[in-house]
């Protein structure tokens, strides 16, 4: 498919070609899912603490006696069932964090961008040249491209001290660098706004990441020439 490559003033100045097979050849949703959840998981804080029965103020005195008075029976007012009691089962701070394995994670980024760009959610500019802070600069250009009110995020190739900038006092997008993306930073936006430069170190990354390494096909090829000569060996051995 083609997608349009627009300048930093909106204005189309030519098409990029890309398959989003290349990236993924298929979109597995199960693995997003477990990919946002563990995201979002490691993002919680865990520092909620509630206090027990024995933690709270007052007195452990019965309130009265257990019969005679035509009322339910009644212990401590610390007693969870009352206003102002303990919590029964009282929280305690705890870590949510948990981890995927790393090759999940980096084939749910993938995935995640491929959807994106099928999608067609995914806008190409040649490049984002701003000399200095600018935040009118960067709002006339997602104004540009019609993505003014929605929440978008924008990748370049590497960190830019003044694309940041320009970028960080607007509502509602976030900047990251394409080596910082992930399947929630990517899936989490309206919109993305990427440059020719960053989608190319993407795929250049996915490529490398898909192939396998240089000498693991020799590794390969080393192992099966073992375990040919190794029935030979034995019958040399075995026949002297």
């Amino acid at each position: 498919m083609n997608l349009a490559v627009y300048d930093i003033s909106g204005n189309k100045v030519g098409s990029y070609d890309i398959d989003p097979a290349d990236l993924a050849p298929a979109v597995n949703k199960q693995l997003l899912h477990d990919a946002v959840v563990m995201y979002q998981a490691n993002e919680r804080q865990g520092t909620m603490r509630t206090k027990t029965r024995g933690e709270v103020a007052g007195s452990t005195r019965k309130l009265y006696r257990q019969k005679g008075t035509g009322n339910a029976r009644a212990g401590a007012r610390r007693s969870g069932t009352r206003r102002g009691g303990g919590h029964i089962f009282a929280k305690r701070p705890r870590d949510f964090g948990w981890r995927m394995p790393r090759k999940a994670l980096q084939a749910a980024t993938r995935m995640a961008l491929a959807s994106r760009i099928a999608d067609d959610e995914v806008k190409l500019v040649d490049g984002l040249p701003l000399e200095a802070p600018k935040t009118a600069a960067a709002a006339r250009l997602l104004g540009a491209l019609g993505l003014g009110e929605r929440t978008v995020l924008v990748s370049p190739e590497k960190h830019d001290d003044n694309l940041w900038k320009s970028f960080r006092n607007i509502e509602g997008v976030s900047v990251a660098p394409v080596g910082d993306l992930n399947a929630w930073s990517i899936l989490r936006p309206r919109a993305i706004v990427m440059t020719t430069a960053a989608i190319d170190a993407f795929r250049a990354t996915a490529k490398s990441r898909a192939r396998p390494a240089a000498g693991a096909k020799k590794a390969v090829k080393r192992s099966a020439a073992r375990r040919r000569a190794a029935p030979a060996a034995r019958r040399t051995k075995g026949g002297a």
